[in-house]
This record gives C-alpha cells, structure tokens and sequence, in this order.
C-alpha cells in the first residue's frame, strides 16, 4: 500500500472533526477522509448491536476508499466496537484516546470527572482505566444526553447549553473535581460554557491531540508516513446535512480547499 494513501476518521456526527483538526496540525501532508453519521447521530443513547453495526458500514466503506489507516473519532465506538474491529480489518485502526494518563498527570487530588455519551459512560472504560493506572483516584462520570443533539444543531451557546452545562457539571465542582475529561469529541465545542461553569483552575482534557499523537507515532513506526512535501488532500463526508457540517467545520477549522460530500452508507 502507497504511504500516500489516505487515512480514514470517523465518528457518529461532527464532533470527530475536532480530531480532524489535530491531525492536520501534526500531519499535513496526509490525505485524510472523514466521515461524519450525521443522518443517525446521536449514537450515545444507541443499542450497542446498533453501533456496532453502524461502525462496520464505515469502516466497509474505509476499506472501498484503499484507506491505511482508520482513527475512531468516537468514544462510543472505540468503547463498544474497537477491539472486535481489529479482528476483520486489514488496515491499522486507532481508538479514541480516554485521556485518562493526561488526567491523571495534570490532577493533584486525584478527584477526576468525566462527561460522555450514556453509552460510553456505561461501558466503564474511564473508569477501568483510571483504576487500574490510580487505584486511590476517585472517578465522578456524568452522562451528558442533551450535548451531542444541541451541538449536531448548532447550538453551541446561548440559554439551552448554559443550562445543560449547569446541571451535568455543578455536581461534580460541588465535590471538587480538579480535572475534567472531556469523554466525547463533540464536547470541545462548547468549551467555553463547561469552562464558565467549572471555573479557571479546573483542568479541562480533550483527548483529540493524543489521539492524533498516536496516529503519528504508529505511522512513523510503521515507516508510513506521507511525503512530507505534498499538502495532504482533505475530503470531510457526511450522511445528511452537509451545509450544516460545513458551518461547525468552519469554526474548528480552515476549511479552503477542504472537499464536501454526501455520501449515503445505507444505498
């Protein structure tokens, strides 16, 4: 396989587009494909068979596109599906960062939150992780329904998410949380609004950048990395609602030069 074949990222909706960004700071010479399920977003309240399912019909349509690599932009999936993945694909897959050793290297108290969809809260893998690296750490998850169909609505401040924002995380600044993982790639989004409620001296971790990280280092071990001398070509494709995305993509990102397209999984 060509180094300069594509890297595929996908995720539920438009939140795996803050992923998209931290590869392209990293690496911008590789061709990347997104693909956003904004036709079945959210996934969080999902059956886990649904899911599965549904990351299946991408990573399908990754192996069509002679992709080298695919990253789940998505804490659900990586969650319910990533493992089971790595048994049928031939390219190499990355999971979802938990942020879990960047939590535990940032907090001093050890009191760590975690906001996410209701299905990766309920897998316990933040949990899981956090007690097996920090057994004394004391784990406060919050699953945050309202968030992701908000955002996949481009409502990304006003009353609606100040309110939601309020009642998810009041809680967990009553019980003095010190760092706060943000568990679900739409959440970097309403960044400001989390940051009003918790306050300055929370430290807020967005797992996109080590994400993005280990996408890189597996590529350099693998010696496939892109020619560092091409600007990488970048397609973002969604399920529905391609206008939309293309809005929440202009606020994370430059979007000159980036491809649209609708691409229907389900034909």
């Amino acid at each position: 396989m060509s180094n300069n074949a594509p890297i595929g990222i996908f995720d539920s909706g438009i939140g795996g587009l803050t992923v998209v960004k931290e590869i392209r700071k990293i690496m911008p010479q590789e061709n990347l494909i997104y693909f956003g399920d904004t036709a079945r977003a959210p996934y969080g309240s999902r059956s886990p068979a649904q899911i599965i399912e549904f990351m299946h019909q991408i990573l399908k349509f990754f192996s069509e596109q002679n992709v080298k690599m695919a990253i789940f932009a998505c804490n659900t999936m990586t969650a319910l599906g990533l493992n089971q993945a790595k048994e049928k694909y031939p390219f190499q897959l990355i999971g979802m960062s938990t942020g879990v050793e960047q939590a535990l290297s940032r907090s001093v108290n050890k009191n760590i939150g975690v906001i996410a969809t209701q299905a990766t809260i309920a897998s316990g893998s933040h949990g899981n992780d956090i007690k097996n690296t920090a057994p004394k750490a004391r784990i406060f998850p919050q699953a945050c329904p309202k968030f992701v169909p908000l955002i996949e609505n481009e409502v990304i401040n006003g009353a609606e998410i100040s309110e939601s924002v309020c009642e998810y995380l009041t809680p967990m600044k009553d019980v003095g949380v010190d760092t706060l993982i943000l568990g679900c790639t739409h959440y970097p989004f309403i960044n400001e609004s989390i940051r009003s409620i918790v306050g300055p001296d929370v430290n807020i971790v967005n797992p996109a950048s080590d994400t993005a990280a280990a996408a890189y280092n597996v590529l350099v071990r693998k010696g496939q990395l892109a020619d560092d001398k091409q600007q990488g070509r970048v397609r973002l494709c969604f399920s529905a609602g391609v206008d939309k995305a293309k809005r929440m993509a202009d606020l994370v990102m430059d979007t000159t030069n980036v491809e649209f397209e609708l691409v229907n999984l389900e034909v």
